[in-house]
């Protein structure tokens, strides 16, 4: 039984990829991933505020005080011992580079084409084999246009492209006003695949002590469908590798997953809650469905239920929502 796929150029032994998530912070963190099957792994995110927070504090205590007294030159920290957290990063990918077999994808988590791009070319010289471009960005200022919101994914997208030769997956929200449109312009800016989707965690209002709070829920496989719906729209008309991410829980998922068009199929919240060796179950799992039903290979399936394959492509846009009203008015 041939699992084996190709995600982005990179040669995978089979289809389930963890996601960037705390199951990624350690070197046995990765090492677990890979002993469990996992097909490549793609690690936490670096995210911009502790890159530009790191240069704060590094300039602060290097200049703070040093035109007092000559005694000053004692506030400087121990270099040999200060951490930097991005550094960390970077040395972690090296680490697991000389410890895993799978491919291992860097991750960036920003919204800006500043300075912590220099930080893709790190990622890149510490061995990863691709990097993933997480821009978690929320526009709440009612002066920016939905075309400045797109032009600074491409800028994100290009200013990486233009520091690095790994290839990049663009991580992307559900909230584009047409999704198409700049999935097609993120593969001509140098996307070689889109993760679909960033899943937005929510802040709760905390009625007794009247504080927003953050708020933590994992997915679940009822998740699976809005990415699961666009990745069948795109297959075939963007030219680059699909993942699914957010609501990729069991095997059927995974399988829906491939057959949509996605490359691969992400995985964290599940991971989260039931370990890593939920990984092999899964595996197992597919390899037994699939020869029950006469499938050799993954390749057979990659798309098979995208819009332009399936009977009734009309299923995945407004006909569909026109015939679950009807169904659900037929059952009262």
């Amino acid at each position: 039984m041939d699992l084996s796929t190709e995600y982005m150029g990179l040669k995978l032994k089979n289809p389930i990829v963890p996601s960037s998530s705390p199951l990624s912070h350690t070197l046995d963190g990765i090492r677990r991933l890979e002993d469990a099957g996992a097909g490549a792994v793609v690690m936490y995110s670096l995210f911009e505020e502790q890159i530009t927070l790191d240069s704060f504090y590094i300039d602060y205590y290097l200049t703070h005080g040093t035109e007092s007294y000559a005694e000053s030159l004692n506030y400087f920290p121990d270099v040999h011992s200060y951490d930097v957290g991005a550094d960390e990063y970077v040395n972690l990918i090296r680490r697991a580079k000389e410890a895993v077999n799978v491919p291992v994808i860097g991750s960036l988590n920003g919204v800006s084409s500043g300075g912590w791009t220099d930080y893709a070319c790190l990622i890149e010289e510490a061995g990863a084999d691709a990097l993933e471009l997480n821009v978690y960005y929320i526009p709440t200022d009612p002066d920016i246009p939905s075309s400045e919101v797109e032009a600074m994914y491409i800028d994100t997208l290009r200013s990486v492209a233009r520091l690095v030769s790994i290839p990049i997956a663009m991580k992307l929200s559900p909230y584009f006003s047409s999704t198409a449109c700049i999935a097609r312009r993120l593969a001509q800016a140098g996307a070689s695949a889109l993760v679909l989707f960033n899943r937005f965690y929510q802040p709760d209002l905390d009625l007794e002590k009247l504080e927003v709070s953050p708020h933590l829920v994992l997915s679940d496989s009822d998740e699976l469908r809005l990415p699961l719906r666009w990745v069948a729209i795109l297959h075939g008309r963007v030219p680059v590798d699909f993942a699914i991410t957010s609501g990729v829980h069991t095997y059927q998922d995974a399988l829906k997953a491939l057959m949509a068009g996605a490359k691969v199929a992400m995985m964290a919240s599940e991971l989260l809650k039931n370990g890593a060796g939920r990984i092999g179950d899964i595996l197992y799992e597919i390899r037994h469905w699939m020869d029950e039903h006469e499938y050799n290979s993954l390749s057979q399936m990659i798309g098979s239920m995208s819009q332009r394959h399936v009977a009734e492509p009309a299923a995945f846009e407004r006909a569909n929502y026109m015939k679950l009203l009807a169904s659900y008015s037929s059952l009262r």
